[in-house]
């Protein structure tokens, strides 16, 4: 209760990110924007995660993770994500734990936006990944899986926006999940934006799990963004540390 308190205050003090590069990272809702086309847009971080129960701990290290965004038209974009994972568990009962480290599952998809309305300020897209069991075998989920999410984003003043994705995911088992996020981000200056976001899951569509991030970009120019953001569970024990860059290659607008 005391962390529900503390979001909604916060919520009530700061509000996706107001950046001249419009990325995907670093929170958890993905941008209703696609890059130009002809560009190639690469988002890239370190994220240190911690998952626990009682008796048991699942700690994660992602360096790097890399998103690789290229636009085949106005409107359509290509998306390849592959990441260096090391993930190690604590086992209860003074039982032996293990260590594992490799290449995750590759994820190959596309993002369609179905609407740019500048005179309502709303976009709306589709993002869809195939998961490919290409990962080494201690990390792979040994299935095909999908990704999917509806993103939609409004501009509600020059400085001030809202974005939130609903989704689908299924990874081989059981019915899959749904899931969800709202970020919501002020632009502090041209150079520096906030965000503050609740997101999670209804896992199987029987379990819901509810966490919170926030965090901060800065603008270094206008094709290269540095981002930080942190994350705590609210359901379960779970947090999060990620720092990254986004790097817009052969911009559609010229210096």
């Amino acid at each position: 209760m005391n962390k529900i308190c503390i979001i909604i205050v916060t919520i009530i003090f700061y509000v996706q990110v107001s950046a001249q590069i419009k990325t995907d990272r670093p929170d958890q809702t993905e941008s209703s924007a696609t890059v130009g086309k002809g560009d190639l847009q690469i988002e890239s971080g370190i994220l240190v995660a911690y998952n626990g129960s009682t008796g048991f701990s699942n700690r994660q290290i992602l360096l790097p993770t890399n998103l690789f965004r290229y636009g085949l038209s106005e409107w359509i974009e290509l998306r390849i994500i592959n990441q260096f994972e090391t993930r190690s568990f604590d086992f209860p009962l003074g039982e032996l734990g293990a260590k594992f480290q490799g290449l995750s599952d590759l994820q190959i998809g596309t993002k369609i936006q179905l609407l740019h309305d500048d005179n309502k300020n709303s976009e709306i897209a589709l993002l869809s990944h195939l998961v490919l069991p290409s990962g080494t075998i201690e990390l792979s989920g040994d299935t095909f899986g999908t990704i999917n999410k509806l993103c939609l984003s409004h501009s509600l003043s020059p400085k001030l926006g809202l974005g939130y994705n609903v989704g689908y995911s299924y990874f081989g088992e059981n019915t899959g999940s749904l899931t969800y996020s709202v970020s919501l981000g002020v632009g502090i200056n041209e150079k520096v934006g906030m965000f503050i976001e609740p997101y999670g899951e209804v896992l199987n569509f029987e379990e819901t799990s509810l966490n919170f991030d926030a965090g901060f970009t800065y603008l270094l120019n206008h094709n290269l963004q540095f981002d930080f953001s942190f994350a705590t569970g609210i359901t379960q024990q779970m947090n999060y540390l990620s720092v990254g860059c986004s790097w817009l290659i052969n911009p559609s607008v010229a210096e």
